[in-house]
């Protein structure tokens, strides 16, 4: 839809000062649609009434429904970035990045009965039991019980105590250490009541205020020869310890910090942020961003709409990617605190598998609207990162050439749609026009007949008659120089990429026109690429052989007297498979067209001769 208003905007555009500033995009209603800064206002504001069909989508669409704009010149970036995350926050504009909370209160209780339980609980209620939240989100209320029952070895059965002591065989949990086994009845009510005081001070206070605690207590047991209490001791801080050390879920060597990511899909992101204080997780929260058109644009616009106006800023944020202007937007979190604030993108150790798992819980929360599974979503995100595409890549196509012997050159289409493999719109392609075993010639004129079938007005197969948004061949960079000219010669700007294999046929990297792009450290995006390359070398190198049986079968059945290559080819097609043919009876052979009573019993002997 293209906007009359285009050339007005665009000149008084051009009029702006070369200052910093905001500018406020309005509707014909004069309702503000957009608020935006610009480190100098000309040439920012100008940019949105140039090439206009060059705008990413979203963009596009705001600029079709601007009427008018307004601006505020400020003395410097950083003023600009204070009025803008202001105005945002007074005027909710549509299309501004506006933050949706996924709010779900839990608490952690425990239950002050007889042999109480630590568990989970959407709602508090007034029954005397002991209540440690609210926690905006399940995730760390499942995680923090989880490990606290096992660490202690608490009881997380149905069992009730002591009304079913030795009724029962003990669980598996027993034999494998997650239980002490209550139900035995060996456990007395008041060691097991010192043991859940223990775990609801490790829950409140962290793994290191509680092995201090415990150490104490194992040393007095010590001292007073109570040997058995202070090895049970001694074993529960050695189970921290470990925990301590490789769980990440819960600890963290950094006190204070949030840890934020993104996952993208095809019409929806989501940011996802753990909150650790006190050296553990203490809450995750996560936002649907709507669609968005650059992660970078988005992850900016994000982190200054979630801190703006909080008082809780920790000193160290650690963020899945680039933002711009990192230094004002440090500057401004750290005026707004009171404290030096630290941006950070980690590459390696603790708070890279710490960003990893926020990513993993992002994926999750937006596989749950687009009823997908999170690994599918972070794959293609993780995918559509590491290739530098625009979005997550929903429907990908990928082709193999596959050949036994120059006679039998043939090539496989795959389709994936939202990662997983859609089969009705596999495809078979016979090499035509190219003679011998050149692979690159017939990935050409495999990709040439495919998106003919596109452009053509008058076809029906419905996988001709979809633009994929990626296209990947099994081979190296040699294939992408082959057949980017040709693509592009057609109109056809999808990318393009090739998987490359190691000397054990396994996937190994990912070719471009340049170079490779090393996968194997980017575990989603390279067991989505390996599935798809080894789905498509199945189904190429099986018409292959399907095809190469059938030629082969065809030529022994032409030296049955009377039968040429041309009705053995014809007699083979009438009955698709060599064992089907040889199970026809002499009355379905006669009604092959153009077979007759003769040569129909010619055949059939011919078929039985061993018999």
């Amino acid at each position: 839809m293209e906007n009359a208003r285009l050339p007005f905007l665009a000149q008084k555009a051009h009029k702006l000062p070369l200052l910093p500033g905001v500018y406020i995009m309005k509707n014909r209603s004069g309702e503000i649609i957009y608020i935006g800064k610009a480190k100098a206002l000309k040439n920012g504001v100008s940019s949105y009434f140039r090439s206009v069909e060059k705008h990413l989508p979203k963009v596009y669409q705001m600029v079709s429904n601007v009427f008018d704009f307004d601006y505020i010149v400020t003395d410097s970036e950083f003023e600009a970035l204070v009025l803008e995350c202001s105005m945002i926050k007074l005027h909710m504009p549509k299309y501004n990045i506006l933050l949706k909370d996924d709010k779900g209160y839990s608490y952690i209780k425990i239950a002050p009965k007889q042999f109480g339980r630590i568990r989970q609980v959407f709602q508090r209620e007034d029954d005397g039991a002991e209540y440690i939240g609210p926690y905006i989100s399940s995730f760390v209320v499942n995680e923090t019980v989880d490990e606290a029952n096992r660490v202690f070895q608490l009881p997380t059965c149905n069992r009730k105590f002591p009304q079913e002591f030795g009724k029962a065989r003990p669980c598996l949990n027993f034999h494998i250490k997650r239980c002490m086994g209550v139900c035995t009845g060996k456990i007395s009510e008041n060691e097991y009541d010192e043991i859940l005081r223990q775990a609801v001070d490790y829950i409140k206070g962290g793994s290191s205020r509680s092995i201090e605690q415990m150490t104490r207590q194992m040393e007095a047991y010590a001292e007073n020869m109570q040997f058995e209490k202070a090895a049970q001791l001694r074993d529960r801080i050695r189970a921290i310890s470990r925990i301590s050390e490789s769980q990440k879920v819960v600890f963290t060597s950094v006190p204070n910090q949030d840890v934020i990511a993104l996952a993208r899909g095809e019409h929806d992101t989501c940011a996802s942020v753990l909150k650790f204080r006190e050296e553990r997780l203490v809450d995750k929260q996560d936002f649907l961003l709507g669609a968005v058109d650059s992660l970078d644009e988005a992850r900016l616009a994000f982190l200054l709409q979630y801190y703006t106006g909080r008082e809780d800023i920790p000193k160290k944020i650690q963020l899945d990617g680039e933002i711009e202007d990192l230094e004002i937007v440090c500057q401004l979190l750290g005026e707004q605190s009171g404290h030096k604030v630290e941006i950070r993108l980690p590459k390696r150790g603790e708070q890279l598998r710490l960003v990893e798992m926020a990513q993993k819980n992002a994926a999750e929360k937006l596989s749950q609207k687009v009823q997908r599974t999170g690994r599918e979503v972070a794959a293609l995100d993780e995918l559509a990162r590491l290739l530098g595409l625009s979005k997550p890549p929903a429907y990908i196509e990928a082709y193999d050439i596959s050949n036994i012997g120059s006679d039998t050159v043939v090539a496989g289409m795959v389709v994936f749609e939202n990662g997983r493999p859609l089969r009705r719109c596999y495809r078979k392609f016979s090499i035509k026009t190219v003679c011998g075993t050149d692979d690159y010639a017939s990935m050409c004129e495999v990709l040439s007949r495919r998106f003919a079938r596109y452009f053509d007005p008058e076809q029906t197969d419905e996988a001709f008659d979809r633009m994929p948004d990626l296209i990947l061949l099994d081979g190296g960079k040699g294939h992408v120089s082959a057949v980017a000219p040709l693509l592009e010669g057609m109109g056809v700007h999808t990318p393009v990429f090739g998987m490359v294999k190691d000397d054990r046929h396994r996937t190994r990297a990912i070719a471009k026109t340049g170079g490779e792009i090393a996968i194997s450290s980017h575990r989603s995006a390279f067991t989505l690429v390996a599935s798809i390359q080894e789905e498509v070398h199945r189904f190429s190198i099986q018409y292959s052989r399907s095809k190469h049986q059938k030629g082969a079968f065809a030529l022994l059945l032409a030296q049955c007297p009377g039968i040429g290559e041309k009705r053995a080819a014809e007699i083979y097609r009438h009955f698709k498979t060599a064992k089907a043919l040889r199970a026809a009876s002499l009355e379905e052979l006669m009604q092959v067209k153009g077979l007759g009573a003769t040569r129909a019993q010619a055949v059939y002997e011919f078929l039985h001769r061993e018999d």
